[in-house]
């Protein structure tokens, strides 16, 4: 990474530093290096300064969480719970400097005992406990809870190897373990005491009680313990700080001495390895049967864990459980915790004795379920055959709450059989499969999807018939991002020019960005700002050169999809263009083409083949393009390894054209697309997920739709998907997939590229050919508002100035007051609302 300057200590900008707190900072880095770690200044490496100065500020960090523990526990206040199975919460050191305003004094303190910052947190690896925006949008909820003082934990597991690290050979996608752990974790505190045991197997007795009442008794055939380690998340001025927790497995008996001394050493240690197998990897492979079993472990582990320890900690300040609903509230983090639904019920019903209808409305009225996504196959399901060996007592809660269900839905819907069967719990036409989007809306209080139009389209599709019988359930809460990480951590420099332009208060209130607008069109204003861009394209193209060896122009457009490879987001659709555009290149080299950067950066799930076989396609061309002369380096593609947070913190502040081209009605919302237009990204895209609202906020002139919407793609879908009839009328389209056919882009492999030429004319299910003129002739206007700088800058700042309802902040005051019903901290700003409410026109 490039050396990469800080914000000064907020809001004292300009101002000394105190020097008893230098001193004091100072201090505290050596006595860590000498205590914690066993070492003199003298002898230190890099990452030992790098622990000494976390330690440090953990130190600092761990008075304001204590305090913010104890006084929301002694007023009685509610707490939430939020279930994830993903949290990307990235490097977390500068980001909680930033947060406690200590960034400047240890910048300087370092400096002075001759270490740079920048370097240090270099050392700190990216804790990547997630594949993508489902696991940053938790760790950006998780800060904004701190920030606005919402006494919270979340939950989820402490994976010894986080999403696979990426490393492209020979333009092919390879999968290496991430070994974030390697070098421990100073963030975190074990906490050894916190011990939950979590059953597997075996088989259920049905007895009846003294009461008379029939109980079930689960007699497990395998035990598995969950270990707590604790992070502080730190809030916005460090004035509250909540924990994350994860759970680590092991094995009640690590060690079969019995089985030891028999010189059976492997089989010895076999059930630690079974335990450990839980925690060890984010998203095992799921294509065979054990990577199956392993994933519902997994589920179950953490989910079972992490209600086991609310419930301790709800009975331990309130005594009693039938109040659970009023002082918490449990958020599950997409279809991964729906097992909390019948975890809970067990807990309820098996473990402390309430009868089965309090138990459900409590559990209910606990639970709140967030939907990201419309494709169905990412709406898990189980086989019953493997629920019934590893979870039978949740098998048979299931079939209990699918009775009662099931009857609610005859009472709608009298002999509707096909309703019933569309709402049961249970698929019964795929080899009968426990249905776990289903179990979470049925279980829950509330459904939210997290953009205006998911939530609509959540109605209509996948959930319309559940929605039909639960109506008041489906609300909609729109994503947001953390403006501290996204802006003032990734763009110090544009953030430093807010605060002149804006004020010093537009770090605590964004809503102020409005402030721009009025310096738009003045043109000494957008030189400011276009150096700023041009500064952080420089340290961009600077990454590139050093990893990649492509050199890369920073006066050139920036044009960056940094996302997940998939082909619904359609990175496939980015490249054909690409190549069509160099075939025009070539074509007319005499024209005044504006000189562009394609820069993809994302990962393909291991087992992915077509989406692997789509980075390797933007690798070959990328070759092709790169080193042709002929096109005099007017056309560089750039395909960034290994994409994580970090990274995407330099690549975000440089962009200028934001790709959000995902087929209509597939994205559920996105956080990219908000992440690059507040710091001055155009975006290009179609009218899917958030980006119809982004559309709302910025004004539709300053960002460029294209393409099919929602309804038009569905209608088409019906149609079938051949396209050959769409690339008959477009000889750019077939001239491009001609090309990647016929192995203009692999010599070596003519053949390589066949399947994608095919789907591109017989399968177009994405809508890639579908709409790629519409795309091509989009990506032209934006060549030629390219070559009008200051109506393009313009815009850019238009994008900054009005993206403040986009915070993750405002999300979480939603959830907050009207999902959870716990109070927040201060008022909402009434600049923040949305523009129908504040009357815009735009």
């Amino acid at each position: 990474m490039p050396e990469q300057s800080f914000p000064a200590n907020y809001p004292a900008l300009g101002q000394p530093i105190d020097e008893l707190a230098l001193a004091e900072i100072k201090g505290a880095i050596l006595a860590k290096l000498r205590l914690a770690i066993g070492k003199d200044a003298g002898m230190a490496t890099r990452h030992d300064w790098y622990i000494a100065a976390a330690l440090a500020l953990r130190d600092r960090i761990v008075h304001h969480w204590l305090t913010a523990e104890k006084q929301s526990y002694d007023a009685g206040r509610k707490r939430v719970y939020y279930l994830s199975l993903e949290f990307l919460i990235g490097r977390l050191f500068t980001d909680a400097l930033n947060n406690m305003g200590l960034l400047q004094v240890f910048e300087t303190a370092l400096g002075d005992l001759g270490v740079a910052l920048s370097d240090l947190r270099k050392c700190e690896p990216d804790a990547a406990l997630g594949n993508g925006g489902l696991g940053r949008l938790a760790a950006c909820f998780m800060e904004s809870m701190a920030t606005l003082a919402i006494p919270a934990i979340g939950y989820g597991i402490r994976y010894d190897f986080g999403l696979f690290r990426q490393i492209i050979t020979q333009g092919w996608q390879q999968e290496y373990p991430d070994e974030w752990l390697s070098f421990g974790n100073p963030w975190e505190f074990q906490r050894p005491e916190v011990v939950y045991h979590i059953h597997f197997g075996g088989s259920l007795e049905h007895v009846t009680d003294a009461k008379g009442r029939e109980r079930v008794i689960w007699h497990p055939a395998e035990t598995i313990q969950a270990i707590a380690y604790d992070t502080p998340i730190v809030g916005w001025r460090g004035q509250h700080v909540n924990a994350l927790r994860l759970w680590s497995a092991r094995a009640p008996d690590p060690l079969r001495l019995d089985v030891f001394n028999t010189g059976d050493y492997l089989g010895a240690s076999a059930e630690q390895a079974r335990a450990e197998a839980i925690c060890k990897f984010l998203y095992p492979n799921d294509e065979s049967a054990a990577g199956r079993e392993l994933r519902l472990r997994q589920e179950y582990f953490f989910v079972s864990a992490s209600l086991q320890d609310l419930v301790n900690r709800h009975l331990a300040s309130d005594g009693q459980l039938r109040s659970l609903a009023s002082k918490a509230a449990v958020q599950l983090n997409d279809t991964h915790p729906s097992l909390a639904v019948t975890e809970l019920m067990r807990i309820l019903v098996d473990l402390h004795n309430f009868r089965w209808d309090e138990a459900w409305k409590i559990t209910v009225a606990t639970l709140s379920y967030t939907n990201h996504t419309l494709l169905p196959e990412a709406l898990e399901t189980w086989p019953v055959e493997l629920f019934e060996r590893l979870l039978p007592r949740h098998l048979d809660i299931i079939y209990r709450i699918n009775a009662a269900h099931l009857a609610l839905a005859e009472v709608r819907c009298p002999g509707d059989i096909d309703f019933r069967a569309s709402v049961s719990l249970i698929d019964e036409k795929s080899g009968r499969r426990v249905r776990m989007g289903q179990l979470a809306f049925v279980g829950s209080h509330r459904i939210n999807g997290v953009s205006a139009m998911h939530s609509d389209l959540m109605k209509e599709t996948v959930f319309h018939d559940l929605h039909f019988l639960y109506p008041e359930r489906i609300t909609n809460k729109t994503n947001g991002i953390t403006f501290r990480r996204w802006l003032m951590l990734a763009n110090p420099k544009l953030t430093d020019l807010l605060r002149e332009t804006c004020g010093e208060a537009v770090l605590d209130d964004p809503a102020l960005l409005s402030r721009l607008e009025n310096r738009a069109s003045d043109s000494a204003f957008q030189q400011q700002f276009r150096n700023v861009k041009h500064h952080n394209k420089i340290a961009l193209a600077r990454v590139i050169g050093e990893r990649l060896n492509i050199r890369v122009d920073p006066g050139a457009l920036f044009d960056v999809q940094i996302k997940r490879i998939h082909e619904y987001k359609r990175q496939l659709l980015n490249i054909l263009e690409t190549i069509a555009l160099y075939q025009a290149i070539k074509d007319e080299p005499q024209r005044d083409w504006v000189p562009r950067v394609k820069i993809f950066a994302g990962k393909a799930a291991a087992s992915y083949r077509y989406a692997k076989l789509i980075i390797k396609l933007i690798n070959d061309v990328a070759e092709t393009v790169n080193n042709d002369p002929a096109i005099a380096g007017r056309l560089k593609v750039a395909f960034m390894a290994d994409y994580n947070v970090s990274l995407a913190e330099v690549i975000i502040p440089a962009a200028d054209l934001s790709e959000q081209i995902s087929t209509a009605g597939m994205e559920a919302s996105g956080t990219g697309n908000m992440k690059l237009a507040l710091n001055g990204a155009l975006t290009i895209g179609t009218l899917d997920g958030a980006n119809i609202e982004i559309r709302d906020h910025v004004g539709a002139e300053n960002i460029a739709i294209f393409g099919m919407e929602a309804m038009d793609v569905m209608v088409r879908r019906k149609q079938g998907l051949d396209a050959t009839d769409v690339i008959r009328r477009s000889p750019r389209l077939l001239r491009a997939i001609n090309a990647i056919g016929s192995g203009e882009f692999s010599p070596d492999d003519p053949s390589r590229f066949e399947s994608i030429a095919h789907a591109l004319r017989y399968l177009d299910h994405y809508m890639v050919s579908m709409d790629f003129d519409s795309y091509y002739d989009t990506q032209r206007g934006i060549d030629a508002r390219w070559q009008v700088m200051p109506a393009w800058t313009r815009a850019s700042i238009l994008n900054v100035a009005r993206m403040a309802w986009f915070s993750s902040d405002r999300t979480i005051r939603e959830y907050a007051e009207e999902i959870w019903n716990v109070p927040v901290r201060g008022t909402f700003p009434t600049a923040m609302q949305e523009p129908a409410q504040r009357g815009a026109t735009r």
